[in-house]
């Protein structure tokens, strides 16, 4: 998504070797009384899940790129799965990580939790590779869910959603999917159609493992009344699926068709970040602004979609998405200047310049102006101890 295993490392290097730990897949210890389990770096999602479904257990992380992605690239970035709320990202998951640094092993203790000081699995949680290469971690693990319910919720407005969205994410009822879609890209998506088009779609979801979830639900649905929430019967998607269904499958296919979408002229790209509620109106406006005025400029038409995919109880992670006519030979071009748009108006509007797609190359002018310069001073003390050459991904977060 964001640059971050390019060879594009500079002229100070004879050349670049990505490490592929396809090999190192196994779950190589499950500790069912504390569920958790002991897990290599290079296991997919599919691959994980597979073993864990033998001890009727699951990590449930689900990240866009759940089926090529790994554990070791989750914990490296940070990633951001399944859960709208309590378990967003792979930090929340994490017992403790091995990593094997050119200067030796570091591996933490394993722990529910603790207080001694620093910790150093938040050292290695989001490194992107520049400290070293993670091989296996200790992970948590939940009991596979038997009771599900998933609702659709129509709002005549995005901002009537997003205060329903607020209580829920203060409610402390911790819905499994607390997704808010705007009235396009619930058009776009096919999950509104008909006297339901220009309508904000939420998709509220709970699960359990161990009980029914349907008053969690009907709590939810009550809350989201009170703000204008309405539940219906819309269908959506050419196979007569609900609105939940087909905003799935559209949220599924996305990244398999941002090619296709290029070679037939059309710039498809993504940006996402997290902002506080006090500020979220005022952001949500402006960014929508820089975003899209951008796009009308340098493409001279196009789509600017926005979506929650995760939401705390002090803010939300808007997610937005373009669509817009590129020209020929000119598309990375064009990209660049969207993106710098883009990233200049979340920065401005006090949001960060990414909740769960990593730093990585694309993101680092505007990191460096995100994070505090002595955090910048410390994390570079750390890679010159761990990595005192600079051979490990150089460019990304840091320079060596």
């Amino acid at each position: 998504m964001v640059g971050g295993v390019e060879p594009n490392v500079g002229d100070a290097y004879a050349g670049a070797v990505s490490i592929d730990l396809r090999n190192l897949d196994r779950v190589l210890e499950v500790d069912a009384v504390s569920r958790a389990a002991l897990i290599q770096a290079g296991a997919s999602g599919p691959v994980l899940e597979d073993q864990l479904r033998e001890h009727e257990l699951t990590l449930r992380h689900f990240p866009q790129s759940f089926q090529f992605s790994t554990l070791g690239g989750w914990i490296a970035t940070r990633a951001g799965g399944h859960f709208a709320t309590l378990y967003t990202h792979i930090d929340d998951l994490v017992e403790s990580v091995r990593t094997v640094t050119p200067t030796g092993v570091m591996e933490s203790r394993r722990l529910p939790g603790s207080g001694a000081g620093p910790s150093p699995d938040r050292l290695v949680i989001g490194s992107e590779g520049i400290l070293g290469v993670i091989t296996q971690a200790w992970v948590r693990l939940q009991s596979r869910p038997r009771f599900k319910r998933s609702v659709g919720v129509r709002f005549p407005t995005f901002a009537a959603g997003a205060e329903a969205v607020r209580a829920l994410a203060q409610s402390g009822l911790h819905p499994s999917n607390c997704r808010l879609l705007d009235g396009a890209e619930a058009a776009l998506t096919g999950a509104a159609r008909g006297d339901a088009a220009g309508d904000a779609l939420l998709i509220v979801g709970f699960e359990s493992a161990d009980h029914p979830v349907d008053a969690w639900m009907d709590r939810a649905l009550e809350l989201v009344a009170d703000h204008g929430g309405a539940t219906g019967s819309e269908r959506g998607g050419g196979e007569g699926e609900d609105a939940v269904g087909a905003w799935r499958e559209a949220f599924l296919r996305a990244p398999y068709i941002r090619d296709a979408f290029v070679a037939a002229g059309i710039l498809s790209e993504t940006f996402e970040t997290a902002v506080t509620w006090d500020r979220f109106d005022e952001f949500h406006a402006s960014v929508m602004a820089a975003a899209g005025g951008a796009i009308r400029e340098i493409c001279g038409a196009g789509t600017l979609t926005c979506r929650f995919t995760h939401v705390y109880p002090d803010g939300p992670a808007p997610y937005f998405t373009i669509l817009a006519p590129v020209r020929r030979g000119s598309e990375l071009g064009q990209w660049g200047e969207i993106k710098a748009a883009a990233s200049e108006a979340v920065l401005a509007g006090g949001g960060t310049i990414t909740h769960h797609h990593a730093v990585g190359r694309d993101h680092r002018p505007w990191y460096d102006r995100q994070r505090p310069d002595r955090f910048a001073s410390a994390l570079a003390a750390a890679k010159k101890e761990l990595d005192p050459d600079g051979l490990l991904n150089p460019g990304v977060l840091i320079d060596p």
